[in-house]
Formats: C-alpha cells, structure tokens, sequence
C-alpha cells in the first residue's frame, strides 16, 4: 500500500486523496499537519530523499509526497496518476503564493 505525506490544509492533497478515492486505490494518508509521528517521517524523507533536492531550495514543502511500496518517493501527484492509469477527479489549485503548490 502507498503512504501519503500531506495535509488536509493543501488543496493538491485533498485533490490527490479524491483521485485515489474515486479510482478505488487503498492508500495511508499520514496527514502531517495533525500528528506529530508523521511530521517527523516527513521531514526526515524530505531532509534526505533526493527527490526533494530542488524543492528544499524553493521554500516549498513538497506534498503530497508518495512513497510506494518499494521505498521510491514522488512527489509529481499529477504524474503519478497518470503513470497509473488513474484520472484525476477534480483540478489542482495551488496553494502556494508562487502558484507552484504545495
């Protein structure tokens, strides 16, 4: 099952939680925001992964961030969806100033 690092507070999470939900795949949101364990996972793959290089310069956060099964983390929502085969059930609105998510 994949693991979701995000927050109820970031519209491309909630929008990526509603396409998982509406194309039927099981997914453990740790929603960073509200629980102290997963804030800490997070910073930790964020602070390590390489995934984050560019976004760690930005000032942006990085979610939603997937981990998948085998430990690889993306953090392109959009792309994940489409690499899959899932649609997307309702737009993206970023929810940074610089209009490039969260």
């Amino acid at each position: 099952m994949i693991k979701i690092y995000g927050t109820e507070l970031c519209k491309d999470c909630v929008a990526f939680k509603a396409s998982l939900d509406a194309n039927g795949v099981e997914y453990d949101f740790r929603d960073i925001s509200s629980d102290l364990k997963a804030l800490k996972e997070f910073i930790l793959l964020r602070d390590t992964d390489h995934v984050f290089d560019e976004i760690r310069g930005t000032g942006a956060i990085g979610i939603p961030a997937v981990v998948s099964e085998d430990g690889s983390v993306v953090i392109d929502w959009e792309g994940y969806l489409k690499e899959h085969g899932y649609r997307a059930v309702q737009e993206s609105a970023a929810c940074g100033i610089d209009g490039k998510g969260c």
